[in-house]
């Protein structure tokens, strides 16, 4: 096996073994970058210098043996969202081109005192908005199983990059399945954690209610470590939750003989491509015949989750991005004539098109006279989707779904319609909308050759479940040998 291809777990025990040096590491993935990301643009910074600095930091670590973790060595990619101190962070975006912050992110700093060596910053769509990857300032990702097709989104750089072993484990957000969707188009594991169980301090904002970090690795163990690592009570973040972080990784388990997966109708719908649900029962099957008891649920209130969500989060996008004015930092367009036309001036050549469209709907959601007709209404609906998932628990322990409807559309194909484009996170916003953990792991190709996920989901802080599900299908599904084609 190519070094760049072993999982965070297979890399750490060559480096503890002292088989491989952190350096040697680096360089393989850093020299794995240059020749193949000029044509997948999954990276928007690589940090050469700095990776190999930290490399040798990591080396002279593991000579002395102490305070040593899994993660010690292990070379990793950032999506472009979290703040890291001294190293361009953009949002994919114009707005902040040139934004050098004062200070990491909580989960940067928490990877860089595990050890972590960090490559670069991922690609993703501008402010995390959007299911392709195609709305970044800096270019499309391609998807590494097939070069005419995205990646998915937001954190589409980041699954790339895991997908093409551009790095062995990366970190994305997750604001309506923006880990999750992209996890599945590219064929690798990606957990967004419950709302709160990792900080959102310095991870720059979408939509605060709603917004989320997780791991996109390799495997189900992988996940864990790094899940392991980003948690925790963080007191610059009011929302991040006091509850102790267990040894995910350490519990792991595949026993999951009379464990209940609630399967809901509402999932499993009209128009959905046949292959991928083909694909995601025979992934449940799997499950089943491992020794799970399948149940029938309903989620009745699904139905209105997109609709919800693109309230919602479009009026806290609007919201958190009237910081962006030109005042303090980020780009500024002074063209001369007054204070309110250099905001307008500064804005317009700021924000991308998709961007400015959710500013807009948000904005008019939040305005005078449409506030209870919209917003407040999303909001009662909401709790009655979380309610779902309440009740729905009471009879059931996860639940299983498919994470997209299709695999990886084309490039191109729905920036026209952005209807149908929203559509795609159509079975990851609701885990969102309630503030629940979920999973996406492969469970197959289609006959093209192109990735479809499996989506766990648990209760509130039920990341244990979700990740002992997950690795049971894992085990009983053995190990995936097909790669991407580069």
């Amino acid at each position: 096996m190519d070094l760049t291809s072993k999982t965070i777990a297979g890399l750490s025990e060559m480096l503890q073994k002292r088989e491989l040096t952190s350096k040697e590491a680096a360089g393989l993935y850093l020299e794995r970058i240059a020749a193949l990301d000029p044509s997948i643009n999954s990276y928007i910074t690589v940090t050469t210098e700095s990776a190999l600095a930290d490399a040798e930091k990591a080396d002279k670590r593991l000579a002395s043996g102490t305070d040593i973790t899994p993660l010690t060595g292990v070379p990793i990619s950032v999506k472009d969202i979290f703040c890291t101190e001294g190293l361009k962070t953009t949002c994919a975006s114009r707005m902040l081109e040139g934004f050098i912050p004062p200070y990491d992110s909580t989960v940067i700093k928490k990877l860089k005192d595990a050890g972590a060596v960090i490559l670069g910053k991922t690609n993703m769509d501008e402010f995390a908005m959007g299911s392709s990857t195609e709305n970044s300032a800096f270019g499309s990702t391609l998807n590494p199983w097939a070069e005419d097709r995205v990646p998915g989104g937001s954190s589409g750089g980041s699954a790339a990059s895991v997908a093409a072993d551009l790095c062995a484990a990366s970190i994305g957000t997750d604001t309506g399945g923006s880990i999750r969707q992209p996890a599945s188009c590219c064929g690798v594991v990606g957990l967004k954690p419950t709302y709160g169980r990792v900080s959102r301090y310095g991870m720059i904002a979408f939509a605060s209610s709603l917004d989320q970090a997780g791991p996109l690795t390799k495997d189900v163990k992988d996940a864990a470590i790094m899940l392991g690592l980003m948690a925790g009570r963080d007191n610059c973040d009011s929302t991040s939750i006091d509850a102790s972080v267990p040894d995910y990784a350490g519990s792991l388990q595949d026993n999951i003989k009379g464990l209940r997966i609630g399967i809901p109708n509402e999932y499993f719908i009209e128009g959905m491509d046949k292959e991928t649900e083909g694909l995601v029962r025979e992934g449940i099957k799997t499950l089943k015949d491992a020794g799970a008891v399948i149940v029938d649920i309903s989620l009745p209130h699904t139905e209105y989750a997109v609709s919800v969500y693109y309230l919602v989060a479009t009026a806290e996008a609007s919201s958190n991005l009237a910081r962006y004015d030109g005042v303090k930092y980020g780009q500024r367009v002074d063209i001369g004539s007054g204070l309110i036309d250099m905001y307008k001036a500064t804005r317009d050549a700021g924000f991308g098109a998709e961007v400015k469209r959710r500013i807009m709907l948000g904005t008019y959601a939040l305005s005078s006279g449409y506030y209870d007709a919209y917003y407040k209404k999303a909001t009662d609906v909401r709790a009655l989707i979380k309610n779902d998932f309440d009740e729905a628990f009471k009879t059931c322990d996860v639940i299983a779904t498919p994470t997209a409807p299709a695999p990886a559309f084309k490039i191109g194909e729905r920036t026209s319609d952005p209807l149908t484009m929203y559509l795609s996170d159509i079975f990851t916003i609701s885990c969102n909308l309630a503030g629940l953990p979920g999973i996406s792991l492969p469970c197959g190709l289609t006959e093209a050759g192109l990735p479809t996920g499996l989506q766990i989901i648990g209760k509130f802080l039920g990341e244990q479940d979700v990740l002992n599900t997950a690795y049971a299908y894992e085990q009983a599904r053995g190990p995936i040998t097909q790669k991407p084609k580069l």
